[in-house]
């Protein structure tokens, strides 16, 4: 029901989208999010929006260098990843929450995309 794209392989200081494409029945008065694996390490929350858009939260590993946006029409959202680090490699998951509003917890979160694979080279 949700299916992440746009991953690849960029070097560090460079930008990539990353669209997530949801099921109108499920997101449209869910918020959603961004969460990250890294190689070695455990899940973590990136991102996330509430289900109007209006409200955005983000780890402080990525303020100020990612944003979340959503088009409710579409049903879809997407992050905006810029200056990238070889510390933001990670498989990039999008979700969709339980809740009208973006948490930080993945429990919070029921439906889950397949992943996809971000690399930043030094």
């Amino acid at each position: 029901q949700l299916q992440a794209s746009g991953g690849g392989l960029v070097q560090a200081g460079g930008s990539l989208r990353l669209p997530c494409t949801a099921s109108a029945r499920t997101s449209s008065n869910n918020g959603m999010g961004w969460f990250r694996r890294a190689p070695g390490k455990e899940r973590e929350f990136v991102a996330g929006i509430s289900w109007s858009g209006a409200s955005t939260t983000y780890a402080d590993s990525v303020k100020g260098r990612f944003t979340i946006s959503r088009d409710r029409a579409k049903s879809t959202i997407a992050l905006q990843m810029s200056s990238l680090k070889p510390e933001d490699t990670a498989v990039y998951y999008c979700a969709t929450s339980r809740k009208s509003f973006s948490g930080t917890d993945y429990s919070e979160y029921v439906y889950w995309g397949q992943g996809t694979l971000v690399t930043v080279s030094s």
